[in-house]
């Protein structure tokens, strides 16, 4: 067997990394679910059927839900960078190059899931993994600087002091996740003009969203380098033997989301931040509810890993583990599902009507859905269809599908 051959060839996982990542899919869709996985058509229910539900879920979506699970999936992505790059590493081969393409595919499936979804992440993380090859010879201490900077808000303090002293107008669109303008779609509603409206002018709002003042993305890539940091330590090779050591850690990340979650900050509007009047102290509020939304993040990371260790909780966990090995699958079939659920092109007129509790149960639904297909297909198969193909095009080799 050749080198390529054999860092091509399935590895040893850790399958709390999987179930890890199945649990943060969860979180995923039921937010892109009750944003209409950003297609507004116009389409509402006069009379919300439950009233009390309703106001419970968007509480659970704006403090547990918005931007937690999210960033659990990108830490996953920093971290599995490392194991990538380590055990080819370890094989004797420099993998940079075949990572480098990597990213070039997924980028390519991003695109695809783009055409249906206009938030679809994957394009935006293509780019990151870009960045992640560059940085990946730096020493922690040099990487943890970098993530901590990109935290506190670095890059919106440069863009507010460039833009006042250049005294220019903060010009920006809306993020996807709110109503947009008319567009092709509304004229004629067909999946060519909608797939054709995604990618040109709602992904530059989305690249709007991810690099203008809002800065999501700089957030997105802090946590790739923890991840990273974190697979350099090898936390998740010794969890078992240090479960004391994850209470502690969990135990911290709560706290600290306690604090961080009580002190006040100046609310911060896309109105405002459109407008361009953005003052020291929004900047100061928009870094401090980063932070704990990432802080928040590894709380429930934790408090997942410590159930997933416990022996009556793990044995209900396992059932994601296999969801987790299929997730990048499962998130692009989301968005495939989800657009069509709601894009007028599809069935708009009808789930466009649903509320917010029934769109959150359908949500739900669709995830356990899901979870019983990925059950059975990895039964039988060694990847999902997605993971097969970009594993197959990453070697230019057809991989292994069947067990």
């Amino acid at each position: 067997m050749s080198l390529d051959q054999s860092i091509s060839a399935p590895q040893q996982r850790i399958h709390v990394l999987d179930a890890l990542r199945g649990f943060s899919l969860l979180g995923v869709i039921l937010m892109h679910m009750l944003q209409h996985f950003g297609v507004y058509s116009g389409v509402r229910p006069e009379v919300p059927l439950f009233p009390v539900l309703d106001s419970a879920i968007q509480w659970l979506s704006q403090h547990v839900i918005m931007g937690r699970f999210i960033n659990i999936f990108a830490f996953l992505f920093g971290l599995s960078f490392f194991i990538q790059m380590d055990r080819a590493s370890k094989k004797g081969v420099d993998f940079r190059l075949r990572f480098l393409w990597r990213m070039v595919i997924l980028f390519a499936i991003g695109i695809f899931g783009n055409s249906f979804f206009t938030a679809d992440i994957l394009p935006i993380y293509a780019f990151f993994g870009l960045i992640m090859v560059a940085l990946f010879p730096l020493k922690n201490w040099m990487l943890l600087v970098i993530a901590v900077l990109l935290l506190v808000g670095t890059p919106r303090f440069v863009k507010v002091g460039y833009d006042k002293m250049t005294k220019t107008e903060q010009v920006e669109n809306t993020p996807q996740a709110r109503p947009a303008p008319p567009t092709g779609e509304s004229v004629k509603p067909t999946f060519i003009n909608s797939a054709k409206e995604n990618l040109t002018t709602r992904f530059q709002g989305k690249l709007n969203y991810q690099f203008g003042l809002n800065g999501r993305g700089y957030v997105t890539m802090a946590l790739f380098i923890l991840g990273l940091v974190v697979g350099r330590l090898r936390f998740f090779e010794e969890l078992d033997i240090h479960k004391k050591r994850t209470l502690l850690l969990f135990a911290g990340f709560a706290v600290g989301s306690f604090i961080l979650g009580s002190i006040p900050k100046e609310e911060v509007s896309y109105r405002m931040l459109l407008q361009g009047n953005v003052t020291p102290s929004m900047l100061v509020s928009m870094a401090l509810k980063d932070i704990h939304t990432v802080v928040f993040s590894g709380a429930l990371a934790l408090g997942f890993i410590l159930l997933y260790q416990m022996k009556n909780a793990g044995k209900y966990l396992e059932i994601l583990t296999p969801y987790g090995r299929m997730g990048l699958t499962n998130y692009v079939t989301q968005s495939i599902v989800g657009g069509t659920l709601f894009a007028m092109w599809g069935f708009g007129e009808i789930f466009g009507a649903w509320g917010t509790t029934e769109v959150f149960f359908l949500g739900l639904a669709i995830y356990a859905l899901q979870v019983v297909v990925s059950i059975f297909w990895m039964k039988h198969f060694r990847y999902g269809p997605f993971e097969w193909f970009w594993r197959s095009a990453t070697y230019l080799k057809i991989q292994p599908f069947r067990k």
